[in-house]
């Protein structure tokens, strides 16, 4: 018997009983206090469905019994940052690729570490966006596609710092509302939000994501070196002096 199911029948048995003694209760007791009772048995019993749920919903475990967790932080991936939005020079030592979800709580945390890096770092430092859109975040498709319009215009960045400031009220009108305040060229923006081209542009970034292992977001490459997560600032600079000294 796997773990899982074990797991399923140790629930399931836990289920079971939850509902037997809801029947018990139904007699025992007055019929209003045994419906709330049974309301909460009710509830129980669909927060243990979702763990096992939860459970199913976990990556497979590799031979050496640990789950994947994506790209190797040991080796250097090569990861084209030539078409991508950037702040930086071209030539910079280290280039920084963050692949990125507008709607993803973790990536607006990680934002201000990023002008940090910037601010400290200025020219030797290279900060390229990827979109990776997640399939669990419904609105993260129309807010790349927004961002990456403004970027048409030149405006790519000013377009992902509305957004990740204002994650709360994303939506196709707060896009437009943004463009105008940016100075966009409403008409173009409009056009080039449904556009092919912007929509090669994300589907390209996500078939990259998926080539490197990617498997959530935020996740970064230092020159071509894997750090996930929202991590601090330090870690991100522990990763660039170690190149800038190389």
């Amino acid at each position: 018997m796997g773990q899982n199911d074990g797991i399923h029948t140790v629930v399931s048995a836990t289920i079971l009983g939850i509902f037997v003694l809801g029947g018990a209760l139904l007699v025992g007791r007055s019929m209003d206090r045994a419906t709330l009772q049974l309301s909460w048995l009710q509830t129980t019993a669909g927060e243990i469905k979702s763990l096992i749920e939860t459970a199913d919903a976990r990556p497979a475990r590799a031979r050496n019994g640990q789950a994947r967790r994506g790209p190797d932080p040991e080796r250097v991936y090569q990861v084209d940052a030539e078409r991508a939005p950037a702040r930086g020079m071209k030539n910079a030592a280290v280039t920084l690729v963050a692949f990125s979800d507008f709607q993803c709580p973790y990536c607006a945390r990680v934002a201000p570490a990023l002008d940090q890096i910037e601010e400290e770092y200025g020219d030797k430092v290279r900060i390229a966006f990827k979109h990776l859109p997640l399939s669990i975040h419904p609105k993260a498709p129309a807010a790349h596609a927004a961002a990456q319009a403004a970027h048409l215009q030149g405006k790519f960045w000013e377009m992902h710092d509305k957004i990740f400031a204002n994650q709360r009220l994303m939506s196709e009108d707060k896009y437009l509302e943004w463009a105008l305040e940016l100075g966009l060229d409403l008409e173009r923006f409009k056009r080039d939000v449904t556009s092919s081209e912007v929509k090669e542009r994300i589907e390209l970034d996500q078939a990259e994501a998926s080539r490197l292992g990617i498997r959530g977001t935020p996740g970064f490459f230092i020159n071509g070196r894997y750090l996930p997560g929202a991590k601090p600032y330090v870690e991100f600079k522990r990763l660039i002096d170690e190149e800038l000294d190389s």
